[in-house]
């Protein structure tokens, strides 16, 4: 059985969703909601389906609702569809104020209604990539540059880029935060336009995260160094290196083609260094984010993006603009 799902706030996210929801054999997509009356009209008949006119009716009608307002609205929206028991794929961040999101969560629990969060990038084919690998990161480097986008002014570049990368990033090292420092400066809005943190973990690992949005040139990368090897995402370009010492006698057993590129003296270990490109599955992201979302409402799946673990990402979010502005 399909899942009814409708779309509030259909800007160029949530127009996103609602396209995709709308090809998605799993789902139907029930309508859209929008304060400004023609884009709600306009998208509807391009999709043909119900324009909604008030908040309450797309919450009553629906099964699940996406939420792409602006971000200060998260709460109060979000808030309306779990009294009504509806399960909530909210984009991220989870709300605009950690508090929120902890009192959102509080709320969820006790109507038994589920939240994904829309960190998208962890469905991000280059990111499933490197899943097969025994990641123990000691370091890592992540650049998430943009160019100015006027829509995204409503929330700090922390909040805009830098929190996809604090997202993967507490996945991937899976360990509680020591300390962070963080810098940041405006540059076109009130808020932070460029920052970079440097978060270090009570096992040992180093992030360091940059973030712009004013860069001419848009880039999504992360690196990723440990003991035994080197890897880079690409995030943009849906492509991954990795580079790995084995003993000179390794053979690998992935099927991934490793060349050799260099020696290390036979005194040294006896170890050489491998370049290997994993095979990236392209796949839409974003519809990937949708079918875990119903699948896991229809208890078919784990739920991807839990709001306790985008919660975490606010949260750190959060310290680094306190630390910024202090």
């Amino acid at each position: 059985m399909k899942l009814k799902i409708g779309v509030i706030g259909v800007g160029h996210l949530g127009s996103i969703h609602a396209r995709l929801l709308a090809e998605n054999p799993e789902a139907e997509l029930l309508g859209v909601r929008d304060i400004l009356p023609e884009r709600n009209l306009h998208l509807a008949a391009e999709l043909n389906v119900k324009a909604y006119q008030n908040l309450e009716e797309i919450i009553n009608e629906c099964d699940a609702l996406v939420i792409s307002v602006p971000t200060s609205l998260h709460y109060e929206v979000a808030s309306k569809c779990i009294a009504a028991g509806k399960h909530c794929l909210i984009e991220k961040p989870i709300t605009a104020k950690y508090s929120e999101a902890v009192a959102l969560i509080d709320e969820a629990h006790n109507r038994d209604v589920l939240i994904q969060v829309g960190h998208v990038e962890r469905f991000n084919p280059a990111l499933a990539a490197v899943k097969s690998y025994d990641l123990k990161p000691l370091f890592i480097e992540s650049h998430r540059l943009g160019q100015f986008k006027p829509r995204a002014r409503d929330v700090s570049v922390i909040h805009d880029l830098m929190i996809h990368d604090i997202d993967i990033i507490l996945q991937l090292v899976n360990s509680e935060v020591k300390s962070i420092d963080a810098n940041g400066v405006n540059v076109l809005t009130d808020t932070t336009d460029i920052a970079n943190a440097r978060i270090t973990f009570e096992n040992g690992c180093v992030a360091n995260i940059t973030a712009s949005r004013i860069s001419a040139h848009p880039m999504r990368k992360m690196r990723i160094f440990q003991k035994d090897a080197y890897l880079s995402l690409d995030f943009q370009e849906h492509k991954v290196e990795v580079y790995r010492i084995h003993d000179s006698d390794y053979s690998p057993q992935s099927g991934i083609p490793a060349t050799m590129l260099g020696s290390i003296e036979t005194g040294i270990n006896n170890k050489n260094i491998y370049f290997e490109i994993p095979q990236v599955i392209k796949t839409n992201a974003i519809a990937e984010e949708q079918t875990a979302f119903i699948r896991a409402i229809k208890n078919e799946g784990e739920n991807p993006v839990g709001a306790d673990e985008a919660a975490l990402a606010l949260k750190v979010a959060e310290e680094i603009i306190e630390l910024i502005y202090r």
